[in-house]
């Protein structure tokens, strides 16, 4: 009767399930080698669990998988390669034409930080210094508005005192 309790403790579905702790998990392994009730109650389980989630599947759109398939060609890098013509004369022929063609030449940066003209840096700092400065301002008046509060409070206890004599 002890397999049958032991079955029965819930210990089969955390080991399933994957929240079992290791030593559970060794004496759960130790006693299927030992008692195959065990190892036919888990393979049940398992069968049971994936009955429940083949049953509460739910099927993707068909379009679904087409749109995977883009966002992961999006992410894969094709170099754009041209092949190299190495003969002296056509090469530089070559040349020559595709710099007439391309008015711009494209340069890729190593560095991922944002480049600013140095007029705006000081833009930048001055805006920082007086956001600084009304920080200040807003403590300054926030301890002073709570102060005025306080004694507030105090002149209405005396004020009441002085009333209740």
């Amino acid at each position: 009767m002890k397999i049958k309790e032991y079955i029965e403790s819930g210990i089969l579905e955390a080991y399933v399930l994957g929240s079992a702790s290791e030593t559970e998990t060794k004496q759960l392994l130790h006693l299927k080698d030992k008692h195959p009730e065990i190892g036919d109650a888990l393979l049940q389980l398992e069968v049971d669990l994936e009955k429940i989630a083949q049953h509460m599947a739910i099927t993707p759109p068909p379009v679904i998988w087409n749109k995977i398939e883009d966002h992961i060609n999006e992410l894969v890098v094709t170099p754009d390669v041209e092949l190299a013509n190495f003969k002296e004369k056509g090469y530089e022929d070559n040349r020559a034409e595709q710099s007439k063609n391309n008015l711009y030449i494209e340069v890729e940066g190593e560095s991922s930080h944002m480049r600013i003209h140095k007029a705006w840096r000081w833009v930048l700092a001055a805006v920082f210094v007086l956001g600084k400065i009304f920080l200040a301002f807003a403590i300054y008046y926030y301890l002073e508005n709570r102060q005025a509060k306080e004694q507030i409070e105090v002149l209405k206890t005396e004020l009441n005192q002085m009333k209740t004599q």
